[in-house]
This record gives C-alpha cells, sequence and structure tokens, in this order.
C-alpha cells in the first residue's frame, strides 16, 4: 500500500507524523504506534469497530475528522503526559473535574473535542480545572 509517513520536525503537530502523501491519517500506523488493534483504535476514536478495517470507510470525512481530534488532544498532551503512550493512557482513563469526571474519551466520543481542546488551552495558559 505504500503509507510513506514524514517524521515531524520539532513543534509539527502529532497528527501530522501520521498523514500518507494524500493528506490522510494512515489508520495502520495511528494504530500500530499506540499498540491497539484497528478495533480498539476504532473505539477509543467513538467509532464503529469494523469502520477501520474497510480502507473506503477509514478515509471518509466522519472517520478522518474523529481521527484527527484523537490526535490532536493527544499531541497537545503528551510533553506533559511523558510521551504519547502516557498521553493515551490520560485521554482514556483521567477524569476531567471541569467536566464532571469525565474522561476526554467519552467527551470526543460525543462530539466535544473543541471543548476538551479548550479546556486544555486553558489549562496550557496557567487555569485552574
Amino acid at each position: 500500500m505504500g503509507h510513506a509517513l514524514k517524521t515531524p520536525a520539532q513543534g509539527e503537530p502529532l497528527v501530522w507524523s501520521y498523514m500518507d502523501r494524500n493528506g490522510k491519517i494512515a489508520v495502520d500506523q495511528v494504530a500500530d504506534g499506540f499498540g491497539m488493534s484497528k478495533g480498539q483504535l476504532a473505539e477509543t476514536a467513538g467509532l464503529a469497530r469494523e469502520t477501520l478495517y474497510r480502507s473506503e470507510r477509514s478515509r471518509t470525512v466522519k472517520t478522518q475528522g474523529r481521527l484527527r481530534e484523537l490526535l490532536e488532544i493527544i499531541g497537545r498532551v503528551t510533553e506533559w503526559a511523558g510521551g504519547k503512550e502516557q498521553a493515551m493512557a490520560w485521554y482514556r482513563a483521567q477524569p476531567l473535574p471541569a467536566f464532571g469526571g469525565r474522561t476526554a474519551e467519552s467527551l470526543v466520543k460525543e462530539g466535544k473535542a473543541a471543548a476538551v481542546r479548550d479546556y486544555l488551552d486553558h489549562m496550557a495558559l496557567g487555569g485552574f480545572a
């Protein structure tokens, strides 16, 4: 299939490191990069498990958008979490007080990624939860 991935330069968003030549997020590389099956990745992104096993479905606007949201949030917390694996663990399990103890994962699944990004921006500026 020849998905050539480029390594992002320092400061480039994490999501760029998972883009193929066509500007689409390469599902196999994301799953491999986080040590997940495609089914686990789909579940984490709030997609039907079979979505990422079919290339035509994995490249739809909805699917690509959800994966981009997940990677953007992971990318924002990677540095202070101690790495991308720890950032994924935070995304999946850390209760967020500002959202009634819900996780970033549950919020993204409901289409509330923008609220999570705003929250992270607020925290990065020294705000309080």
